[in-house]
């Protein structure tokens, strides 16, 4: 057996072989802003342990008696602010509909002013077929 033939035989193997790589994660980036009452929480603390990226959640507080369509942001169970007033009335009928939404940390930067130093990405992911 030739070694040119050797080797097409053993590229056919490992490509029927070789598991599909995984789907990219595809999204739709619904709004990014900065973090809203960031300094009045416990983010000051832990804010230079969060990474670009990070996964956040968002707690949705109907019952909140400042504003009905308040949206908390919380980072491994530690409350960090709210999504803007000015920007949460569709994330949080999204969120009442059941829609799938997500966030990421956008950006962090030093600022004497806590309320721009974490930008976040509310995000929704799409179906993967």
């Amino acid at each position: 057996m030739s070694p040119r033939f050797a080797l097409s035989v053993l590229v056919i193997a490992v490509s029927v072989a070789a598991p599909p790589a995984p789907a990219a994660e595809a999204v739709i980036v619904v709004q990014r802003s900065p973090l809203a009452g960031f300094r009045h929480h416990d983010g000051r603390e832990i804010w230079r342990d969060m990474k670009v990226g990070d996964r956040l959640q968002l707690v949705r507080e109907p019952d909140n008696p400042y504003d009905a369509n308040a949206v908390r942001v919380d980072w491994r169970g530690v409350i960090l602010g709210y999504v803007p007033r000015r920007d949460n009335a569709a994330v949080a009928r999204q969120m009442d509909r059941g829609a799938a939404l997500e966030a990421r940390v956008a950006g962090l930067r030093e600022n004497r002013n806590r309320s721009v130093r974490v930008e976040f990405e509310v995000i929704a992911p799409l179906p993967v077929q």
